[in-house]
């Protein structure tokens, strides 16, 4: 299984991004997504999971509002709508693909990581 990410970029505070995660390889569509980031000198951490139904979805509780998990099976593509950038979401995120069909919130309970797209936001 391969993940890439790609949407990152440049923007201003309170402006908007779609990050996109494509799958290849083993399909998405037994098996939870999700996505996490990380800053410099910070550990890795959660951000949002879509089960693998897409009836279930989580949030860590500063995006939450703003953020915006989501996934199309038919182009094996997950997705996280970045809405009201703050300076403080300046990241690398990564999306990952969990063990289960489970959304899950820790960083061990999943198998497959992509390799990251940089979101940095100006104040």
């Amino acid at each position: 299984v391969q993940l890439v990410e790609s949407g990152g970029g440049l923007v201003q505070a309170g402006g908007s991004l779609r990050l996109s995660c494509a799958a290849s390889g083993r399909t998405f569509s037994a098996y939870a997504t999700g996505w996490f980031r990380q800053a410099p000198g910070k550990e890795r951490e959660f951000v949002a999971a879509i089960s693998w139904s897409g009836g279930v979805t989580r949030y860590a509780d500063s995006v939450k509002g703003r953020f915006t998990i989501s996934r199309d099976i038919a182009k094996n593509t997950a997705y996280l709508q970045i809405n009201s950038l703050k300076p403080e979401d300046t990241a690398v995120y990564y999306c990952a693909r969990s063990q289960d069909a489970i959304a899950r919130i820790d960083t061990h309970g999943y198998d497959y990581w992509g390799q990251g797209t940089q979101v940095t936001v100006s104040s």
